[in-house]
């Protein structure tokens, strides 16, 4: 917790709220430095508030930093709302500076009603009870001093004490989803019960509370069923409870992973279903593989292909680590490992081709006569479907030579005729 020897950077945007967080911090000695974002969204406006707490950082000789963002752009590209792209942007930039500049926490001026509004944001969006828990005081470098205290009482403060601050004019604007409950949502609750903020504060405490006995149970089941291999983590789903609160165990477990409230009747029939079944979610997509759910990115499919002319080219391929053409003596033995490949080089056709499997390829299998098609090799290995797409074949004049990393074909084996050798390894 912060203390009276630590180093606090203030997130200052000139509000009202941030320029009484940041007189309190001043006024009472702490050693603070002042970082404004300018979103670049407000036009002159913006410009205004980036010189205004410039100005005040100046006259209380404190540190000023500042930045500048494309949010539009940078919610265009991530396909997010403004609000969220204008969040993401500067958190990450308040802890590079905190980091930089030796601060220890990042202190935020959010307050009560913040807390209100995001808990009523959240209920609308059906995140669970974590986000019902709210806002917290403290986390990890993030600090929140005001969160006790009411948008009057900060006002009121501000008043008392001469504190100088700008107004946002699009805190008026109802068009956002905070300002619409702001605005028109709020005030019936109010009117309702005029401790609403308080009653929330206190449902939100309880629920953090329950979130933590809901945590307790999960963790020993997470540890029980969840396994990571290859950078992909699956859920063993035999292991899964069922039951009449089966869909909540599996929304609480793939919630970190863009689960809605919505999609958690169609993930307990992708538990239950077929190898195959998939649902995406958000940034992430769930793939049914026998009696597991394998967590993959969920991102554009990009084909791998490479045109190499010779041994010496395939080593400027990231993932190859080794490619050599040697002869062939009486002290050569075949290596075991199947991220290592010995070819007949002699038979290697240059350019070859590395590529993604095709619809319909086939080959003959190391030790085998017969074809066989890719499609039935990777049923026979058990290979779940992220395991397929990850496979690249080496072709040589239209014909399979290796599954790279798991088998030859027999056509290029090693054998007693072979006079040259062609070896790549290639990364696990």
């Amino acid at each position: 917790m912060a203390g009276p020897s630590s180093r606090i950077l203030l997130a200052v945007s000139g509000g009202i709220d941030s320029m009484v967080m940041a007189h309190l911090f001043l006024e009472s000695g702490f050693k603070a430095g002042i970082a404004h974002c300018n979103f670049n969204l407000r036009g002159e406006e913006s410009d205004g508030d980036e010189e205004f707490v410039k100005t005040f950082a100046e006259k209380m000789n404190v540190p000023f930093f500042k930045i500048r963002f494309d949010t539009q752009g940078f919610a265009a590209e991530k396909g997010i709302s403004i609000q969220m792209a204008a969040r993401d942007l500067r958190y990450r930039w308040f802890e590079e500076v905190r980091v930089e500049n030796n601060y220890d926490f990042i202190s935020l001026a959010h307050n009560q009603n913040d807390n209100t509004e995001t808990f009523l944001i959240n209920l609308t969006r059906g995140t669970g009870i974590a986000g019902l828990t709210g806002m917290r005081p403290a986390h990890k470098h993030l600090i929140r001093p005001l969160l006790f205290a009411t948008r009057n009482a900060i006002a009121a403060y501000a008043s008392e004490n001469s504190v100088p601050f700008r107004e946002d004019r699009t805190n008026a604007d109802t068009k956002y989803t905070r300002n619409k409950i702001r605005h028109r949502i709020l005030p019936v609750f109010r009117e309702i019960n005029p401790s609403f903020d308080n009653t929330v504060a206190e449902t939100a405490e309880r629920l953090a509370q329950v979130n933590e006995i809901i945590s307790a149970f999960l963790e020993p089941l997470k540890e029980r069923i969840v396994t990571r291999k290859d950078g992909l983590t699956a859920f063993r789903t035999t292991d899964i409870p069922r039951g009449p609160y089966a869909r909540t165990i599996l929304f609480e477990l793939f919630r970190p992973y863009g689960l809605s409230a919505g999609q958690a009747g169609e993930l307990e029939k992708l538990a239950m279903g077929r190898s195959g079944g998939q649902l995406f979610t958000g940034d992430w997509r769930l793939v049914k593989n026998r009696n597991e759910i394998i967590v993959v990115p969920r991102q554009e499919s990009s084909a791998s292909y490479y045109e190499v002319q010779s041994a010496e080219d395939l080593k400027n391929i990231g993932w190859v680590t080794g490619a050599k053409i040697f002869r062939k003596d009486h002290d050569f033995t075949i290596p075991s490992s199947e991220k290592i490949a010995s070819l007949d080089s002699d038979k290697i056709v240059w350019p070859v081709i590395i590529r993604s499997p095709h619809a319909g390829d086939s080959f003959f299998p190391l030790g085998m006569k017969s074809k066989k098609k890719l499609s039935d090799y990777f049923i026979d290995r058990k290979y779940s479907i992220p395991e397929k797409e990850k496979k690249l074949v080496l072709e040589s004049a239209g014909k399979i030579a290796w599954i790279i990393g798991d088998r030859i074909d027999n056509r290029f084996k090693i054998s007693g005729s072979t006079r040259n050798v062609l070896r790549i390894e290639v990364k696990d």
